[in-house]
């Protein structure tokens, strides 16, 4: 017989050759930096607003919403994520491209999510650009730049609290083409491209789809010309596929039941055929709604509907539209260019616990939920603050509201904040233009009032 303690080393050794072992991975630390990491979010910061004022930018909140939570998912297994307050912005431009600004800014041409084939493709691209903000790649450039121009003895005197806006200026490091912040070495692309791997097997997506996806952009490169932007910003490294796939290999490869798709990322992808063409020419369908029409007035007749852990009634002239967990119940021309102007749009979020205490309240969750929509959209407004009420038999949150509708002129948003039984946070938002919310008032909380929790 085996003494105990034998047995439990062979347990130990037949675990370690069924599980890859960290240490396998290609260990990745952030090069040399003048900066703290503190200063990278305040650069980004300033970038991201040029950025913001120079794009295109879709602010359709279920294609956002949908981005925000894949790319913070992703961001989550990183080494020192919770540092940096991770944005990702959807760029109406319909060539293959994405880039990172330091801090946590991302920025996802539609012509990305347009050209991957599935979630884990996608996920593959975002989780490269979190591979350079977590390496901190662009302030590494910066910091290049700053000491080529900066004597050493005067290094630690400009670069103060305060002084992020002079580098910026003194370095041209504003948002363009050619912006240092941008403009990454070889060197730099294959770390992106091994931490990206990384971050995908560890979100428990097949790491394999990066290596797909760089091989769909290299055969377009040679054809549709949509690729060639990707690879003029992001610089091929010698056998990036190699690289890649070599990863994988040392991970110990995919794991069983891996992540490849999501009804969430195909109803993006119709949402985004019907957005506004770039430089504001409408989409090629529209749900039937036009700028400044009106749809049918609402249903009194209320018809059975059930979205994950939802169920509810909604009048029989809205349709609901998406699958999965995130759904918008809507008329016919409730829907313009994109976006829902009038409707519902039910959806699970997941709040980040900065404490890591586990104990975040339903309104300190409300709150970054508004904090996030504020960010997609600069127009929103709160005009009613914090209500407590009950939705299903649950303790709930109702606020109230205010941003730029698509139909013209100004919406009312009701937003029900509420936790359902099994701890998943969800919200509900009532959406219709403020001249005609009294009507719509009454059928949201008819929709309200008859749900229930699984």
């Amino acid at each position: 017989m085996l003494p105990k303690v034998s047995k439990v080393l062979i347990a130990l050794l037949l675990l370690s050759a069924a599980v890859p072992i960290l240490a396998d991975r290609t260990p990745l630390k952030p090069g040399w930096n003048l900066f703290s990491p503190q200063q990278d979010i305040e650069m980004g910061q300033q970038v991201s607003r040029e950025a913001d004022a120079q794009l295109q930018l879709i602010n359709n909140a279920q294609a956002l919403g949908y981005l925000n939570a894949l790319g913070k998912q992703l961001a989550s297994r990183a080494p020192n994520s919770r540092q940096y307050p991770f944005q990702f912005k959807l760029v109406n431009e319909k060539s293959i491209n994405a880039f990172a600004l330091p801090g946590g800014y991302v920025y996802v041409n539609r012509g990305t999510i347009e050209a991957a084939a599935n979630e884990a493709q996608l996920a593959g691209v975002i989780a490269h650009e979190i591979g350079h903000v977590a390496l901190r790649h662009g302030t590494n450039q910066a910091s290049k730049a700053y000491i080529a121009q900066a004597p050493l003895a005067i290094v630690g005197g400009m670069l103060g609290n305060n002084s992020v806006g002079a580098v910026i200026a003194q370095l041209g490091l504003g948002f363009g083409t050619n912006s240092l912040l941008l403009k990454y070495s070889r060197d730099a692309e294959r770390q992106a491209d091994l931490m990206g791997t990384q971050i995908l097997y560890d979100a428990g997506y097949d790491p394999k789809a990066m290596a797909l996806f760089f091989e769909k952009l290299q055969a377009e490169t040679g054809g549709s010309g949509r690729a060639a932007q990707f690879f003029s910003d992001h610089p091929n490294p010698e056998n990036r596929i190699g690289n890649v796939n070599n990863e994988i290999v040392k991970l110990g490869g995919a794991k069983p039941g891996a992540r490849m798709d999501s009804p969430d990322f195909q109803e993006v992808k119709r949402i985004l055929a019907n957005a506004p063409a770039p430089g504001g020419k409408p989409g090629p369908a529209n749900n039937g709604g036009a700028r400044g029409g009106k749809p049918q007035r609402p249903s009194g007749r209320l018809v059975d509907y059930q979205t994950g852990d939802v169920r509810l009634r909604h009048p029989d002239n809205w349709k609901p539209y998406g699958q999965g967990s995130t759904v918008t119940i809507a008329p016919d021309g409730g829907i313009v260019n994109g976006s829902l102007a009038y409707g519902m749009m039910i959806s699970p979020f997941e709040p980040h616990d900065d404490n890591g205490d586990g104990r975040m309240t339903l309104a300190e969750a409300t709150d970054q939920l508004i904090n996030e929509m504020r960010q997609a959209n600069p127009q929103m407004r709160t005009s009613r603050n914090h209500e407590r009420i009950r939705i299903g038999g649950q303790a709930a949150l109702a606020t109230e509201l205010s941003n730029v509708s698509p139909a013209g002129g100004r919406e009312t948003d009701d937003l029900i904040t509420v936790v359902v039984p099994d701890g998943t946070f969800y919200y509900f938002i009532g959406v219709a233009p403020q001249n005609e919310f009294s009507v719509y008032a009454e059928v949201f909380d008819d929709i309200l009032n008859s749900v229930r929790f699984r």
